[in-house]
């Protein structure tokens, strides 16, 4: 007879990881009340959706550049450190849009540097915050820790949007200052907690290289990933399927010319997708994945992928928020596979490398599929470049379950490797 399961309370016990989750609830809960007022601001501001675009490609950019190096940091310094100075580096980026809105400027372009300084931020705290995770808890615990931080992260990403679209839609009717204003200057407090927070987290230090810096380090992560097929298949499939799936980018256009219901309505589109996921995190803490990984992952993405393309085609508000939902519940499975299989394969030495690299697909796939649908969109116009994404990706899974069989026959998750 196996013995039980280790429930949440076995992992709540670790005062570090507790403070760890709390402050990426925050964190989350802040970038998400962000994405609703930039996105709103921005199209409110030029009525282009390329724009809506740009500050994904703004993002994404410093991110690209800077996120391996921040893998090559979180095996060499204090990932506890890291994080602390990537996030006051993003609590700049809300002074900064705070700044902009004060201005009454009515050009965009510094909603795109301020942008950009979070990608900067997010290539350092991403590899850290993803391999510091695994020092925190015992080995017997870390699948349910990471269901855990799935169900927080999911239930900011709810509850962060509906805040942001109230909260702007009362600042301007109510308090008679701009919407934005107001949902910047609370971000900006929630972002000092997480600094706080964080900075609290006394994590088990792994061992550290001790040799010089060398490109053969700097480039181990995207080796090692390269030389695992299930691990790069897992990677990659949400690369491409994220890329051309990337409908909430055009939110605000759907809400605003299509659905017309303001940023109140923004704001719960934006939730609807984390509703989905945060039901399933909340499933997978308490009964984690343990047979078939490979074909949960694929369902996963086959159900994103379908239901990018009823939301594409919906003209009515509900029907909207249910493909929304059933986006989020696609894309938490998916998730959930692969963060457990990329760090459950990795060695804890080079985790942080493998961190950033899968960070670095993560990045390309978010901001640059928000840059996609912003192009095709302003091509082809914006239900046809939803639609198109949603066939795309349904695409990818197909030519993925020929390209990756590992993948596709992989069924349990591996023993942590030390």
């Amino acid at each position: 007879m196996s013995p039980p399961k280790p429930g949440l309370r076995a992992v709540l016990a670790h005062r570090d990881f507790r403070r760890y989750a709390l402050g990426r609830f925050c964190a989350t809960l802040a970038w998400q009340m962000l994405g609703v007022a930039v996105g709103w601001q921005v199209y409110a501001t030029t009525k282009d959706p390329l724009d809506l675009g740009l500050v994904g490609l703004a993002q994404f950019l410093p991110f690209l550049a800077l996120v391996l190096p921040g893998g090559q940091l979180a095996d060499r310094a204090d990932r506890r450190l890291v994080m602390v100075c990537a996030y006051v580096v993003e609590a700049l980026c809300a002074v900064l849009l705070i700044a902009f809105t004060l201005s009454g400027s009515r050009e965009v372009w510094p909603v795109f540097v301020a942008m950009a300084l979070f990608g900067a931020g997010r290539a350092f705290w991403m590899p850290s915050g993803q391999a510091m995770v695994v020092n925190l808890v015992p080995a017997n615990v870390f699948p349910t820790a990471v269901g855990l931080n799935s169900t927080l992260f999911q239930t900011a990403v709810i509850v962060g949007p509906a805040i942001g679209g109230v909260l702007y839609a009362l600042g301007e009717s109510v308090l008679h200052l701009p919407g934005a204003l107001v949902v910047y200057s609370v971000a900006l407090v929630l972002m000092i907690a997480v600094i706080v927070l964080i900075a609290g987290v006394r994590p088990v230090r792994a061992p550290r290289s001790t040799q010089p810096l060398s490109s053969q380090e700097f480039f181990e992560g995207l080796r090692f990933v390269l030389s695992r097929k299930p691990v790069l298949g897992a990677i990659s499939l949400d690369l491409f399927a994220v890329l051309f799936g990337g409908a909430t980018a055009l939110l605000p256009v759907f809400a605003a010319d299509i659905l017309h219901v303001g940023p109140v309505g923004l704001g719960t589109l934006r939730t609807a997708p984390g509703v989905g996921a945060a039901l399933t995190a909340a499933w997978l803490a308490t009964r984690p994945i343990e047979r078939h990984a490979g074909r949960w992952m694929f369902g996963g993405v086959a159900l994103f992928g379908v239901a990018t393309i009823v939301f594409g085609l919906s003209t009515s508000f509900v029907v909207s928020l249910v493909a929304l939902f059933l986006l989020g519940i696609g894309d938490m499975v998916s998730v959930f596979v692969r963060h457990l299989l990329v760090q459950l394969e990795t060695p804890d030495a080079i985790r942080g490398r493998v961190s950033a690299v899968s960070a670095m697909f993560i990045g390309a796939s978010n901001e640059l599929g928000e840059f996609e649908s912003g192009v095709t969109a302003k091509w082809f116009g914006t239900v046809p470049a939803v639609v198109f994404g949603g066939a795309a990706c349904i695409g990818v899974v197909i030519v993925y379950l020929r390209l990756f069989p590992e993948l596709r026959r992989l069924d349990r998750f591996p023993v942590p490797k030390a």
